[in-house]
């Protein structure tokens, strides 16, 4: 039986993490910033930023085990989080809730 170093398994564990709740961060900024930001209904608008969040959360994870390195991923879950919420932050103060 082949004995696996306690780095990769700790490595690994990082990634799914970050796929779990960075990829749930990213998908919830995404669907609240495209609900604020598109140009129609409040309804249409919720269910467009809702359907949207699911593919956002499909492509955070395929980028979390994609990436060489478990701090790749997550440097690439961090930077959108952030402008997600920049953006959101931005609607919000415009008055676009």
């Amino acid at each position: 039986m082949k004995v696996i170093p306690v780095s990769y398994r700790l490595a690994v564990t990082s990634r799914v993490l970050a796929a779990v709740l960075g990829g749930y961060i990213v998908a919830a900024l995404a669907s609240v910033s495209l609900t604020l930001w598109v140009p129609m209904a409040r309804a249409d608008a919720v269910v467009t930023g809702m359907m949207t969040s699911f593919l956002a959360y499909l492509g955070a994870v395929i980028w979390c085990f994609a990436c060489r390195s478990a701090w790749r991923a997550w440097l690439g879950l961090i930077v959108p989080s952030l402008v997600l919420a920049a953006i959101s932050g931005l609607a919000y103060w415009m008055g676009r809730s």
